[in-house]
């Protein structure tokens, strides 16, 4: 008996079937690639910054909303140097992302400086984390009595802080930075209109910023007795014209209790 042969459409269909199947494989093989390819995009996207992949962190990303007087600062600090000159030994900033604000004072080498954070901060890079472990950044509820000794720091400095706090909490507050501080005190806060929503912020203070008038905190200075230094205001003043500076926030100067 002869042998039946394999009939040349069968032979036709295992090449097809070979081929399907070599082309789903390579399909697959692309999908895989494009999902591993997306998924490190947004693990790169996600930690930008973080420390993860060797940067550092966005000083400035826990600030939320549409502006913040703590991003100021740094512009800031060359002026307040020529306007107090000599007399801004040893700073003390109070508000958010004081680790950055710190940072930048240190760096300029004249002057040493601490930092009281009224926020979480968790998610901080390890620069950050080291201030925090030396007691240079101390993470505090500003509501209470501050952790220092009457007169420690010739300035404080207070940011996106006060706009959180009713004028009760701000009866306790303010005369607490004029206690630890010799020599004046600098507020910078919103003006009104300013749009400001910092909801991981909530939790701590209670309720959303109130952006307040220059007439309002003069007025609440005047009540509870807290004079404004006239005299390093308008050295600000000439200072930021001098380093072509504007702020976009109010900038208040108040002498300290003696």
């Amino acid at each position: 008996m002869r042998k039946r042969q394999p009939s040349s459409t069968r032979r036709g269909d295992g090449c097809f079937w070979g081929l399907f199947n070599s082309k789903s494989k390579t399909s697959s093989l692309l999908y895989i690639s494009l999902f591993l390819v997306g998924a490190i995009l947004l693990i790169i996207y996600a930690s930008g910054g973080s420390g993860l992949l060797g940067g550092r962190k966005n000083v400035f990303s826990r600030i939320e909303g549409d502006f913040s007087c703590t991003l100021e600062i740094p512009s800031a600090i060359p002026v307040l140097k020529d306007a107090y000159g000599g007399s801004m030994k040893n700073v003390l900033h109070v508000g958010p992302e004081s680790c950055s604000v710190v940072s930048k004072l240190l760096s300029e080498g004249e002057i040493e400086a601490w930092g009281v954070e009224p926020y979480d901060i968790d998610d901080v890079d390890r620069h950050c984390k080291a201030l925090v472990q030396k007691g240079i950044v101390r993470v505090a509820d500003i509501k209470f009595p501050l952790p220092y000794r009457a007169k420690s720091f010739s300035h404080v400095i207070v940011s996106d802080v006060l706009d959180y706090l009713s004028p009760k909490y701000m009866n306790k507050t303010l005369p607490e930075l004029a206690r630890v501080s010799a020599d004046g005190i600098i507020i910078f806060t919103g003006h009104p209109g300013q749009q400001r929503a910092k909801i991981a912020q909530l939790s701590k203070f209670g309720r959303p910023a109130k952006m307040r008038s220059s007439s309002w905190w003069k007025q609440f200075f005047t009540d509870r007795s807290m004079e404004e230094n006239e005299s390093a205001s308008k050295k600000f003043e000439q200072a930021a014209s001098k380093f072509s500076f504007k702020p976009t926030c109010q900038v208040f100067h108040l002498s300290s209790f003696h």
